[in-house]
């Protein structure tokens, strides 16, 4: 097995390996290893001292800027407090200056005291407890050896946890399902008790030993747990749930968040009251010796351990899972479920999950419940796209004001004190903001500065000109100080000014006059500038379009459209710009006849046109609403790059602003226009492109159509990608 090692950043550290309950769904007594019975009863000093010291140079190695502990069982709190805290001062001193320390313990609750608790309060030891819910649920399975309940003793517990002075301690409650149990009943039962999280856990099981089902139904647990997840849903989610939180975050594009599902690799070790160091303590459900490695703290680091083939087993990602789970469209989510539930005895862990058809059901369940309120609207909505990416520059704005965080200046402070006073005022800031431009010029800035280079906080100072282009198109009465350097005046989408004072840089003030501004350098006398009057000193932002085609501003001037990668036309002259605009009058009538809801949207969206010198339209680092395009020969050539460039622009306008795929990069697909498999990303952007290009391409239509079959089985795509998938279904007449 290749790739690095993945270092260990929590630990289940067994301090006592005997229970004061007889749990009869227990993995480390009921199940089929029993290597309990052979260890002592409590941890000893000398495996505390190196269980400390070998955490300690893992996390130094590793650089792991924090880790977490988890003290267990058995029964953690038999130990009793003067060995709990020569763990807790053990493991605090050796990590003490190498890596922040999360101290946890895992109990049933019942010898929980004051004791204990100021104990933990000393050392930050966060206090989870297992409870099945109700006292009729938890009476099923957690009884005393005599069959006595447990369940006031644990209420006891969680109500003394829940005091004022010990209420920072309370991680949560841990509930093991059984579909015997009424899930409301339980689920209320829990949440009563006020928990900062609720953990449902899957009572564990293998294809030898498979869970009950006492109703035959192939999804029963996922049935009862959906059950919860729409009462948890219609309260408002007032608890956090780990179980649904995980979900809805894969389901997103995100990562999971618990071990039994997700891709992520595994990083838990544990280690044993006799010092042994194993794998996770589930695998005790398999068979006798599974979580075992052969290594302890007294001889071993954890990077042997990290480096065991069980261990690495389970950090290989979509590589891990057997085959018929890389192949479904859950598997991101799932990740082929526990390991530990992957085991049979005839293939070893190469299996799907004993609970597959619950998961799956689970997973699917959710999706289906909050598609609706979890895609952005972004997806469908036009409109809403535009305004979204807008939001996305205003908030790129917003951090170069804090990256500057007073380097700009006064003349920054100034100019964002007015673009603060501007936001009331009607739109004005609207055009200014949602010029494609603006974008490239606050994304190349802000990389800059991350960068390390503080000089380019010059480049802020272009925001002053931004304002003075709304001031003078909102024809606002108020004046910008605009600096200008190499002798002009750029004003963003309105044009650019020479100036006459002589000087190279400076700063000009501007004010709004009829038909355009006024514009005064020194104690020099104000000058008119008609902005749509091109003179020896004013050169406008030409508009093309008219008459049945969109007004698109021809942009050679601006210096921030160079970000497409490709060369852009110096300025255009006037025959240029008369050729332009006549073949774009002919490529549009052309669109509008051939595809007429895609030349309306397109209408609305689009801008800005600027000028390459050749190649494809090109996708830069712009906001959305412009295109780089070659004037082709022929309005055929034009209307298909127009429409090629504007379904390019807004695929990457949406995944601006949400999230159509993980960006995993684990798959490769088959792609019916290359030899060589590609990125569900890749794939979705060939497919967007080749669906909106059928009417002119009805081969790319056929290829399209064996693409979007692919995509239907990607596990990378999120619930929005599905509902972009759903779109182009309804594009190509299959919807």
């Amino acid at each position: 097995m290749t790739g690095p090692l993945v270092p260990f950043r929590e630990i289940v550290l067994k301090v006592h390996s005997r229970c004061d309950l007889a749990c009869d769904h227990c993995y480390i007594y009921e199940h089929a290893d029993q290597s309990w019975r052979t260890r002592p009863k409590a941890i000893s000093d000398e495996a505390i001292s190196w269980t400390a010291l070998r955490l300690a140079e893992h996390a130094k190695s590793h650089a792991l800027p924090s880790v977490s502990v988890i003290l267990h069982g058995g029964e953690p709190l038999l130990a009793g407090p003067q060995r709990l805290r020569r763990v807790c001062e053990e493991l605090t001193g050796a990590l003490d200056g190498v890596a922040e320390l999360d101290l946890r313990i895992h109990t049933n609750g019942l010898q929980l005291s004051p004791r204990y608790l100021d104990l933990f309060s000393e050392y930050d030891v966060k206090v989870g407890i297992s409870l099945d819910g109700d006292r009729r649920a938890n009476d099923r399975h957690r009884r005393f050896a005599d069959g006595r309940t447990s369940h006031p003793l644990v209420l006891q517990a969680v109500d003394l946890l829940r005091q004022d002075r010990y209420r920072h301690l309370y991680l949560g409650l841990l509930c093991t399902i059984d579909v015997a149990n009424d899930p409301l009943a339980v689920y209320d039962a829990l949440t009563e008790l006020d928990p900062p999280r609720i953990d449902f856990l899957l009572p564990h099981a293998t294809w030898d030993d498979p869970p009950a089902r006492p109703d035959g139904s192939p999804t029963a647990y996922a049935d009862w747990i959906l059950t919860i997840f729409d009462r948890w849903d219609r309260q408002g989610r007032n608890v956090p749930v780990r179980l649904f939180e995980s979900v809805l975050s894969t389901l997103g594009g995100g990562p999971s968040l618990t071990e039994s599902l997700g891709l992520a690799p595994t990083d838990l070790v544990v280690v044993e009251t006799d010092g042994t160091l194993e794998q996770v303590d589930s695998l005790k459900s398999a068979y006798e010796g599974a979580a075992a490695t052969g290594f302890d703290v007294f001889t071993h680091a954890f990077d042997d351990v990290a480096a065991h083939p069980g261990v690495r087993a389970r950090q290989l990602g979509l590589a891990g899972v057997s085959e018929t789970c890389r192949q479904c469209p859950v598997v991101r989510s799932c990740g082929g479920g526990l390991y530990t539930h992957r085991y049979s005895s005839r293939s070893d862990f190469d299996n799907t999950s004993v609970y597959c058809t619950d998961l799956e059901a689970l997973i699917r369940g959710i999706e289906q419940r909050t598609a609706a309120t979890t895609v952005s609207p972004a997806v469908t909505d036009p409109g809403e796209l535009m305004a979204q990416h807008q939001d996305v520059t205003r908030m790129l704005l917003a951090d170069l004001h804090l990256e500057l965080d007073g380097i700009g200046g006064e003349a920054w402070e100034e100019a964002w004190e007015l673009a603060c006073a501007l936001e009331g005022q009607g739109d004005a800031l609207d055009v200014a903001y949602g010029h494609p431009y603006t974008h490239t010029w606050l994304q190349e800035t802000l990389a800059a500065l991350r960068a390390g280079k503080p000089e380019t906080a010059a480049l802020a100072l272009r925001l002053p000109s931004y304002l003075a282009a709304a001031v003078v198109r909102g024809g606002l009465e108020t004046s910008v100080r605009v600096p200008y350097q190499g002798g002009r005046l750029c004003l963003p989408t309105l044009g650019e000014l020479r100036l006459t004072d002589g000087a190279e840089h400076g700063v000009a003030e501007l004010s709004v006059a009829e038909r355009g501004f006024l514009v005064r350098v020194g104690g020099r006398e104000p000058h008119h500038v008609h902005t749509g009057r091109e003179s020896a000193l004013w050169r406008p932002v030409r508009t093309l379009g008219g008459d049945g085609t969109p007004a698109l501003r021809l942009d050679d001037l601006d210096p921030y459209r160079d970000c497409f990668g490709v060369p852009v036309r110096k300025r255009l002259g006037a025959g240029e710009a008369a050729e332009w605009s006549g073949r774009l009058a002919e490529a549009w009538g052309l669109l509008r006849h051939t595809v007429p809801e895609q030349a309306t949207e397109a209408a609305d969206c689009l801008t800005t046109l600027t000028p390459l010198i050749a190649g494809e339209p090109a996708q830069g680092r712009h906001g959305y609403g412009a295109l780089g395009i070659a004037l082709p020969d022929t309005a055929r050539g034009l209307a298909l790059d127009l429409l090629r460039g504007f379904r390019r622009a807004k695929l990457h306008a949406l995944v601006e602003v949400t999230d159509l795929y993980a960006q995993d990069g684990l798959w490769r697909h088959p792609a019916p226009w290359q030899d060589e498999p590609v990125t569900a990303s890749e794939l979705l952007a060939g497919t967007y492109e080749r669906v909106g290009l059928a009417a002119f391409e009805p081969a790319g239509a056929e290829q399209a159509g064996r693409a979007l079959q692919t995509l239907e089985r990607a596990a990378e795509l999120t619930v929005g990608g599905r509902r972009l998938l759903d779109e182009l279904r309804k594009e190509t007449g299959n919807g």
